[in-house]
């Protein structure tokens, strides 16, 4: 659906976003922190869980941070952790996958799959798993999701992809359609292919989403702003999933930009108190 944003609701995202260079709150009192994975040879990353339930209890999100497959802010992805745990009322495993250039593709991919089939082995039921990924971490759920399904694995009850890179052809037309409106650009996601491919096929699946067979995946909700170079690529991906039989909503927030759900780490705004609603709802109704 195309969820109207007035200009002051832009214009409060835009501030808080800016605001964000100013540094992260710091992780609050009432999220738990602790190690996921005493193995480091099986994946790394830490739980936030400012829900009072245990993952067998309430089923988890595993969270995939952005940062061009190549960086990450500690601080930011526990301070987003804690509010996507109180929104979906469950645990949070953040996972803290292997980075670009030292380790391109499919290293980050291999991690987010291994942490899947950790919470499944740890006794998670696979229907009560939510995928949560932003910007190239949404890119690398997707794969994740592909690899678990062409494997017969357990797939979780559903995902939630904010910004997603789908294609990495970059062949949308926002990329030059939404030029000077968004933060990120054609050139610099060009560069963030190159790193993260590192002579990979840029068209064929997994890493490269949108070039796989989408069916039989878990139900999608796909959130993206409309003044984003990617927002064709959430267009794109909510089309093809549909296609091929899988239950996918697209939400696009109009006029927001790249990752527009951050600017939530300095204040709720009404656009980021939508995005929060809508992530509850559907967790909710598909992975309950």
């Amino acid at each position: 659906m195309n969820l109207r944003i007035t200009p002051e609701q832009s214009a409060a995202v835009r501030e808080r976003l800016a605001h964000l260079a100013d540094g992260i709150p710091e992780t609050p009192a009432d999220a738990d922190l602790a190690p996921a994975f005493p193995d480091p040879g099986i994946a790394s990353g830490s739980w936030v869980d400012a829900s009072g339930r245990t993952p067998g209890e309430a089923g988890a999100l595993l969270y995939v941070h952005g940062g061009g497959f190549s960086g990450r802010q500690p601080e930011a992805e526990r301070a987003l952790a804690r509010h996507l745990s109180r929104a979906t009322n469950r645990p949070v495993l953040g996972v803290d996958y292997r980075l670009a250039p030292q380790h391109p593709y499919p290293a980050a991919l291999h991690d987010v799959a291994a942490a899947h089939r950790v919470l499944v082995d740890q006794g998670v039921p696979a229907g009560r798993i939510v995928h949560f990924g932003e910007s190239a971490g949404a890119t690398l759920v997707l794969s994740a999701l592909l690899t678990l399904k062409a494997a017969g694995e357990p797939l979780p009850g559903a995902a939630v992809l904010v910004s997603p890179l789908a294609d990495l052809t970059l062949s949308s037309p926002s990329l030059a359609d939404n030029r000077g409106r968004d933060t990120v650009t054609r050139e610099g996601l060009e560069q963030v292919c190159a790193q993260y491919l590192a002579g990979a096929r840029p068209d064929a699946a997994p890493q490269s989403p949108l070039h796989g067979d989408l069916s039989k995946l878990p139900a999608l909700l796909i959130a993206a702003g409309g003044a984003e170079a990617l927002a064709d690529d959430a267009r794109r991906l909510a089309a093809a999933a549909r296609a091929a039989g899988t239950v996918a909503e697209l939400d696009l927030y109009e006029d927001l930009p790249h990752v527009f759900h951050l600017a939530l780490l300095a204040g709720p705004t009404a656009a980021t108190d939508t995005f929060l609603y809508r992530l509850a709802e559907w967790t909710e109704r598909n992975a309950a």
